[in-house]
């Protein structure tokens, strides 16, 4: 059956009717906090604050600026590597974003700072950057999806994915006192777990009809290294972006920077090995060199040591990699899971890696290694948490990475499900990994031409069918 992929209006209604809807909830809901809001010089001069220097603007701006680069850019550019998809990955990954983190705020809003007293929520910096990190969750989610699916599908399925995050967040981090700075529980395997299943749930068994435009060409792969350097570059501004100001932040940062430098080595050399002729596949260097930051999500701010950050990033380089040589081609034709871009080797599985990685950490934390106000500290053990073990820790954070599997999957099947209903425009098989079923594409007709050759008596005829269906024929005679 011939699909229909005109959105005409659908994506317009859909995204007037949301804009619409975060304008009057913003209005109900969201205020300045006391750091933002005019009323900042009383509460300087209330709370003894000489300088404004003090304000969180200025602790938490430059993270800011790092985690927004790599959500717009990084994670936009690392999927242009398709060959006729790259304005639906820069492009689809930006309406996903800005919506996005809209619905993110007030998701996040009301399960971690409503106001009880107000019904308000207030936001600042930080909060800005939570919601970039619920967002990076749906953007991982579209990687799966990506060139299959339509732009209002991706709307549908990010609603839903911030939604989704904001209660499993909640669950982790403040029901289970679950500790993942970086998120790679929270964000990661969420992430990479939401996506496989929808991906699964919106199987394709004719997509071979699309096989020619599923691959990448040189300048798409180059377009993509861009993305990959933009995100590996700020990958310890991600994992540092919300610890605790000092040492959490700064041990943060050098752990990260580590793993990350270590995660290339090893992906270089399996990628080398892997292959009869010793050539490397840019896939590879796209995607596995990025493993180390996802898997030292969870345990960035802890005691993990120097040489600990660069034995995760080692063997994450090696395990990535070997998914994308081994276990996506059975993930395909096994499971039929078909995972456009290979988030379950960049982002699912090195987030359950990290899951692991951070339970163990917090496990074998001791108070000759952290002090006795060091573990407090990078464990928030205060309130009602203040009586809990290191041992107790290390189970609630092997919890949290547990929770954040259930969430994907059963959220990513009934979403899917919901993807899967046929109102929402999306291609046919045979038209997938195409930026023209969505997007106006000027281009020389010259540069797409299809030919017959016709044998006419001593002569051959070439007929060269342009896309605009101009037609010039050439006669050659021999």
């Amino acid at each position: 059956m011939q699909k229909n992929t005109n959105i005409r209006l659908t994506l317009p209604v859909v995204c007037f009717v949301w804009q619409i809807a975060m304008i009057i909830l913003f209005g109900v809901f969201i205020r300045y906090d006391e750091e933002s809001d005019t009323h900042w010089v009383e509460t300087k001069a209330h709370d003894n604050i000489t300088s404004d220097i003090e304000n969180d603007f200025y602790f938490r701006y430059p993270s800011f600026q790092d985690v927004h680069v790599m959500i717009f850019v990084g994670f936009g550019f690392l999927m242009t590597f398709l060959k006729r998809y790259s304005f639906g990955a820069v492009g689809f990954n930006f309406l996903i974003a800005s919506f996005g983190l809209q619905w993110a705020l007030l998701m996040q809003g009301w399960f971690h700072s409503l106001d009880p007293q107000t019904g308000k929520i207030f936001i600042g910096v930080e909060s800005l950057i939570n919601a970039d990190f619920c967002v990076a969750g749906c953007l991982i989610a579209y990687g799966a999806v990506l060139g299959k699916v339509s732009p209002v599908q991706l709307l549908v399925m990010t609603l839903f994915g911030v939604t989704l995050f904001a209660v499993e967040e909640y669950i982790i981090l403040n029901l289970l006192h679950a500790r993942d700075a970086g998120g790679s529980m929270v964000i990661h395997t969420f992430g990479g777990y939401y996506g496989l299943t929808i991906s699964w749930v919106l199987y394709r068994p004719n997509l071979h009809q699309s096989k020619r435009m599923q691959g990448s060409v040189y300048h798409s792969d180059i377009f993509a290294m861009i993305g990959t350097l933009f995100l590996w570059m700020f990958w310890p501004s991600f994992n540092s972006a919300i610890t605790d100001h000092g040492d959490g932040q700064h041990r943060a940062v050098i752990n990260t920077y580590l793993c990350l430098a270590s995660t290339v080595l090893t992906t270089v050399a399996i990628s080398s090995f892997s292959q009869k002729t010793g050539k490397l596949d840019m896939v590879h260097i796209q995607n596995s060199t990025l493993a180390g930051g996802v898997a030292l999500g969870t345990a960035a701010e802890f005691m993990i040591s120097p040489y600990g950050a660069l034995i995760v990033g080692f063997l994450c380089g090696i395990i990535s990699t070997m998914g994308y040589i081994f276990i996506s081609p059975f993930l395909e034709k096994t499971l039929k899971i078909q995972d456009t871009c290979g988030i379950h080797n960049l982002h699912a599985m090195p987030g359950v890696i990290g899951g692991i990685v951070g339970a163990i950490t917090a496990a074998a934390a001791s108070e000759s290694v952290y002090g006795k106000q060091g573990l407090i500290n990078t464990f928030d053990f205060t309130g009602d948490f203040k009586d809990r073990t290191v041992l107790t820790q290390g189970g609630y954070q092997a919890a949290g990475m547990c929770v954040s599997i259930v969430f994907g999957v059963a959220g990513g099947a009934i979403v899917g499900s919901i993807l899967k209903l046929p109102i929402w425009g999306d291609p046919a098989d045979e038209n997938c990994f195409d930026d023209e079923v969505y997007w106006e594409v000027r281009e020389p007709a010259t540069h797409h031409l299809l030919f017959t050759i016709q044998p006419l008596g001593g002569a051959i005829v070439f007929d060269l069918v342009s896309r605009d269906e101009l037609q010039t024929t050439f006669e050659i005679y021999i």
